[in-house]
């Protein structure tokens, strides 16, 4: 991945251990202890994952302060999609037999103290970037919610069953302990409040016509619920792609 500008925001591939270990930090912040900056200062958040993934940062221009991360698994086809850590929580049969190149998104943040919607389009151009010149079909990873409690997200949840859920072919099945299976929910949702409660990460996904598992996977450890959330990029439509391809420009 190269590096690229986009106004105030540089997004650059993780070149150097302690890029790592900032990535980390504030995933740390992020997934487990938002708020809490000044707060067991070397406490990171790793995993096994790590060493086999690129890792990309968001950082301000001006300052050198990081403000977003995430990272990228390259995989050559569905048949090494048990590699991913999506694989982990959802039974990913299905996606084995999918015969395109496929790159999964993982460990997406924005430093709670920026709200800046640029960030974001910077980490969708540098995506667009990577997905291109790695002749993806197919974007995949976990969107999580905050929090456990699934009454707090049920618009959300109405909705992404009702206009979203995964072709069958592809339909990740259950496989974490504990799980939500939104796609049994019977109330129709408030489509203002169900987008006003999803992740921007997966309305995102959403508006380029990405589709979710039909449950949420609980994460105690983190206190969230993620959903599996794909893209097949020749779903997307003409005029997002032209759009994503020039912000990437």
């Amino acid at each position: 991945m190269r590096m690229m500008r986009k106004g105030r925001w540089v997004v650059r591939p993780a070149e150097t251990e302690d890029d790592l270990r900032r990535a980390q930090r504030l995933r740390w912040l992020c997934f487990t202890r938002p708020g809490a900056e000044a707060a067991l200062a070397d406490a990171l958040d790793a995993d096994g994952m790590d060493a086999v993934c690129r890792h990309v940062l968001i950082e301000d221009g001006r300052s050198g302060h990081l403000v977003g991360c995430f990272r990228l698994l390259d995989l050559g086809s569905g048949a090494e999609i048990d590699r991913s850590y999506s694989a982990q929580h959802y039974n990913l049969a299905g996606l084995r037999r999918f015969p395109g190149r496929m790159v999964e998104l993982g460990r997406f943040c924005v430093h709670p103290a920026h709200s800046d919607p640029d960030i974001l389009r910077a980490a969708w151009a540098a995506l667009a970037d990577h997905v291109d010149a790695a002749g993806a079909e197919l974007l995949f990873g976990c969107s999580s919610f905050l929090g456990t409690d699934a009454a707090q997200h049920e618009d959300a949840f109405a909705m992404l069953r009702e206009r979203h859920i995964a072709p069958r072919r592809w339909l990740p099945r259950v496989k974490a302990p504990e799980v939500f299976r939104f796609a049994r929910l019977l109330r129709r949702p408030d489509p203002r409040r169900a987008m006003a409660a999803m992740p921007p990460l997966l309305r995102t996904y959403l508006l380029m016509g990405g589709w979710v598992s039909d449950h949420a996977v609980m994460d105690r450890e983190l206190g969230t619920m993620h959903v599996f959330t794909g893209l097949e990029i020749k779903a997307i439509p003409p005029v997002r792609a032209r759009a994503l391809r020039a912000l990437a420009s």
